[in-house]
């Protein structure tokens, strides 16, 4: 039975269209939406609204029914419509009345932005973990091929000498920074929307302070109507920070198809992460990074679509909040997968030495060339047309040799790497200290 059900039944072909695909998507929320309605349900004990008898059979029933999850043997069918639905339905065929009063102060509006809150939470520590995973993987290629020389581009042109070193370096702190949004949308994703009920609050005493507590918020979201409103600002938030994480991955897949290709040859794929064609027996196909930037565009979209789906809303709940569901799940599940795989690719990576030297002409030598005639007192412009003029003189370098001596900070012989270990040693802290709280709230909660 429908929350809402009256006296009358929906057209089933507008049933089919509202209630969409929300019902497959919750499976992935079960689990959420238990924790937060034993929260619930405790806080509505605290206030006298059920006794501890109740809150005894209530917290058995949803146990039952997070072991039913667990084992994908929780139902919920379309004309449930939602987790939120069935749910309530098996509480109320296993409790009868007691089934019918944990909905008290509480609406499925505040229920689903806890539960997508909750589900978040674990989501994005899951995703910092992993790619912290692949950042020290970045950083050990970096730190291992840092005197290892190859041509460094503008424009698609080759310009100066550069390392593999430099560029892996370049991928490791840019995922870094990544980290700075990472931990932006995690802090605003933790407040409690819990008690905002329909965004306009109840005429019962109920205790946010407790449900957010009990669930390990940061704080409680304040304003009741906000906590509606800001339903798909949060995702937006969320999604963005993995769209530039996804960015990054489209950068280095785009790198490394151009820099293994033959003509460059300056990096191979191992021949197990590459496919083949259908007709042409020679080839091996970087498909995985092709379909890693592709699917950064995928999120970019799901970008799109959430800031769109939020900034067009009259205050107050919207039944257009139900579209932010999938993107925002569709997101976290590409990131995971594209920065466990790119991880993978990163570990089997080669370097060929001898093409990435075969790669130096004499010409990527000119600036250096003019830098060397400023060493010896020739003004810079001067020593530039110089050099413009008499190409086909600059002298060729040891590419080895030239790359090494250049020690400033961020140069091809001072790549900072230890900065950046510092940096993920702090961060694996944060997400451990995370990670610690979140596992330990959630155990005394069932417990």
């Amino acid at each position: 039975m429908k929350l809402w059900q009256k006296n009358y039944n929906v057209d089933k072909e507008i049933e089919k269209f509202t209630v969409g695909n929300d019902y497959l998507l919750d499976k992935n929320l079960v689990k959420y939406d238990v924790y937060g309605s034993i929260a619930h349900a405790t806080m509505l004990n605290k206030i006298n609204m059920i006794n501890s008898n109740e809150l005894k059979k209530l917290k058995n029933a949803f146990l039952e029914i997070l072991k039913l999850s667990e084992a994908g043997k929780f139902e919920i069918k379309q004309e449930d419509e939602d987790c939120h639905t069935a749910i309530e339905n098996y509480l109320t065929k296993k409790l009868g009345d007691l089934g019918k009063k944990i909905h008290t102060a509480r609406s499925r509006n505040d229920q689903v932005l806890v539960a997508t809150r909750i589900y978040s939470k674990e989501k994005i520590m899951e995703a910092s973990k992993a790619l912290v995973s692949l950042v020290s993987t970045l950083v050990d290629f970096a730190e291992k091929n840092k005197n290892m020389p190859m041509p460094g581009y503008t424009h698609t042109r080759k310009a100066m000498p550069s390392s593999a070193g430099l560029l892996f370096g370049a991928y490791a702190e840019s995922l870094i920074d990544d980290f700075e949004l990472i931990e932006t949308a995690y802090k605003l994703n933790n407040q409690n929307p819990l008690g905002s009920v329909t965004g306009y609050g109840v005429n019962l005493e109920i205790n946010r302070e407790l449900t957010t507590k009990l669930l390990g918020f940061e704080k409680v979201q304040n304003n009741a109507l906000y906590a509606q409103n800001s339903r798909g600002k949060i995702e937006s938030a969320i999604v963005f920070a993995l769209s530039k994480i996804m960015d990054d991955l489209a950068k280095i897949s785009n790198d490394l198809i151009m820099f293994s290709m033959e003509e460059f040859g300056y990096f191979s794929l191992p021949d197990n992460f590459t496919t083949g064609s259908s007709i042409m027996p020679n080839k091996k196909n970087p498909d995985v990074l092709e379909l890693i930037r592709a699917k950064s565009t995928v999120v970019q979209s799901n970008l799109y679509q959430l800031n769109n789906m939020a900034s067009k809303l009259i205050s107050g709940y919207n039944r257009d909040g139900q579209l932010t569901k999938e993107p925002l799940m569709e997101s976290f599940e590409i990131t995971l997968s594209s920065i466990n795989v790119m991880n993978l690719v990163l570990k089997g990576l080669k370097v060929n030495k001898e093409d990435c030297i075969k790669a130096f002409d004499n010409e990527i030598f000119a600036t250096d060339e003019a830098l060397n005639l400023v060493k010896k007192g020739v003004p810079f412009r001067e020593a530039y047309k110089k050099v413009a003029g008499n190409l086909n003189k600059v002298q060729k370098a040891d590419p080895v040799k030239n790359i090494q001596p250049k020690k400033h900070i961020g140069a091809t012989g001072n790549l900072g790497l230890g900065k950046a270990k510092v940096q993920l040693s702090k961060i694996k802290l944060e997400i451990s200290k995370q990670e610690s709280e979140f596992s330990s709230k959630l155990k005394n909660l069932l417990g």
